[in-house]
Order: structure tokens, then C-alpha cells, then sequence
């Protein structure tokens, strides 16, 4: 029961992430995207730059904010499955231009904070 709340809380984090880029002028291009390894919360575009944007959602205010919860681990991850990304969508991967970005989602507060290049790959 507890996976479902976190599962639910998560993609109610996520459709206001991508709300929220897209009112920026991001354009979408896939959300939860798999591949061996892990998941991509969001793909989306900025001009040519590919973003790659880790969705962190808490249901109420913490005294930590949840940017804090991406370990080193959880960010070697994401660069891994964002170069299957590129590699899948025929991407050049040493010449794109990309970049890691974050996306912190506290519900009960309604608040977005975007932090682009929150991490290098």
C-alpha cells in the first residue's frame, strides 16, 4: 500500500514538473523513459540541448529538501540510461548537447523549484 501512495505522489510530481517546463518553453519529448539500468523521469528539449530531468516529489514540507535524496549512485544511473537514450533515438553522443537537471515537487505546498544543470554527466 505504501509502494502505491509513493507511486502515486510520484507521477502526481512528475505531470507538474512537465507542466511546469513546458510553460518555459520546454518541449516534452518522453516522460518515464526505461532502459536497462534505470529511468528517466523526463526528456524533454530546450532549443538543441537534450534535458535529462530527475522528478524528486514529497507530499509535505521536510526540513531536507529533496534535491538532496540524488546520490552520486542515483546520478551515475541517470547518465548511464540518458547515453541509452541517445544512443536508441540516434543521437550522436559525444556532439548533443545535454544537460541533467532537477525538478523538486513539494505537494502540499505547491511549490516547483527548477535547478538546471544540477548535475554534469
Amino acid at each position: 500500500m505504501v509502494e502505491k501512495c509513493n507511486q502515486e505522489t510520484g507521477r502526481a510530481g512528475e505531470e507538474l514538473a512537465a507542466g511546469y517546463l513546458s510553460r518555459r518553453g520546454f518541449r516534452i519529448v518522453e516522460t518515464n523513459f526505461r532502459a536497462r539500468g534505470g529511468e528517466i523521469d523526463i526528456v524533454a528539449r530546450e532549443g538543441e540541448t537534450v534535458v535529462f530531468v530527475e522528478v524528486k516529489t514529497r507530499s509535505r514540507r521536510e526540513e531536507i529538501s529533496p534535491r538532496f535524496s540524488i546520490t552520486a549512485r542515483k546520478r551515475s544511473r541517470i547518465v548511464k540510461v540518458a547515453q541509452q537514450y541517445l544512443k536508441k533515438t540516434g543521437c550522436p553522443v559525444y556532439t548533443t548537447p545535454v544537460r541533467f537537471d532537477v525538478v523538486t515537487v513539494e505537494l502540499g505546498a505547491g511549490e516547483v523549484d527548477h535547478l538546471p544543470g544540477a548535475f554534469r554527466a
